[in-house]
């Protein structure tokens, strides 16, 4: 992976080109615990996107992946992390871009459209609906789980999963327990909209950990939402049905 400086903060990232020749360029913000290969490398979104004509961007946000590790909860704001997607696109000479975010992406993806408008050409949210504004989701406890020593009982299976998961993709679990207690915060509906590039909002239908999809997109000026038939908040992000809809929906746009 290369990687610049953003702000003080070492962001790692990789920069594909398109099969074809194209100008349009997709950034890929990947979710909680995760990194741009387990998110969008290996379900075959880079591939997928590289082959329609897509410059395609995916970075590790700061405490995941080969990124930098921060350990001080107010590093993690979702501003601070759309910052680091923004100075990428600067570092890489983007002016506008497709923004592609999946769960806490999908958060920072929300927080670039409204804060950063004019580098967005569209914005797709993943695994992320009506919990954007009402802040519910994930139970408490998981930056707790984290933290605890290996063979610590988890106080609930959410935050258990998240521990198993973290273990699995050898992450720094001090860093997520900081950036758990850092990057939820909520947009007003009136911040919604505000949000006035289109948007695809897409969500499982057994996914209890969004929201309400459909929910979320009314409250955008051009948004739609995208349901992913018996798909929960792991299994929707590779699903061939998200990945034909969202290249359904770049396709359309002018």
């Amino acid at each position: 992976m290369d990687s610049f400086d953003s702000d003080g903060v070492r962001i790692a990232y990789i920069d594909v080109p398109p099969a074809s020749g194209s100008d349009d360029a997709i950034l890929l913000i990947h979710g909680f615990a995760s990194n741009h290969a387990v998110n969008w490398v290996n379900t075959q979104w880079v591939r997928a996107l590289a082959q329609a004509g897509y410059r395609t961007v995916a970075l590790d946000n700061r405490g995941h992946g080969e990124s930098e590790k921060l350990y001080d909860p107010e590093a993690y704001s979702s501003e601070a992390m759309a910052s680091d997607a923004v100075r990428l696109l600067d570092h890489l000479g983007i002016d506008r871009a497709h923004i592609m975010g999946y769960s806490m992406g999908a958060r920072i993806t929300a927080h670039i459209a409204l804060d950063h408008t004019s580098r967005v050409r569209t914005a797709l949210i993943g695994g992320l609906g009506m919990h954007l504004v009402e802040g519910r989701g994930l139970p408490s406890g998981i930056a707790e789980a984290l933290e605890a020593p290996a063979g610590t009982p988890a106080p609930n299976p959410t935050a258990a999963a998240f521990r198993t998961f973290a273990e699995q993709t050898r992450s720094d679990l001090r860093a997520l327990a900081a950036c758990m207690r850092g990057s939820r915060q909520t947009l007003s509906r009136s911040e919604l909209a505000q949000i006035e590039v289109p948007v695809l909002v897409s969500v499982g239908t057994l996914d209890t950990v969004a929201g309400s999809g459909p929910g979320l997109a009314a409250l955008m000026p051009d948004a739609r939402a995208l349901d992913l038939e018996g798909k929960d908040h792991s299994t929707a992000v590779g699903a061939k049905a998200h990945r034909d809809g969202v290249l359904a929906f770049l396709a359309a746009q002018p």
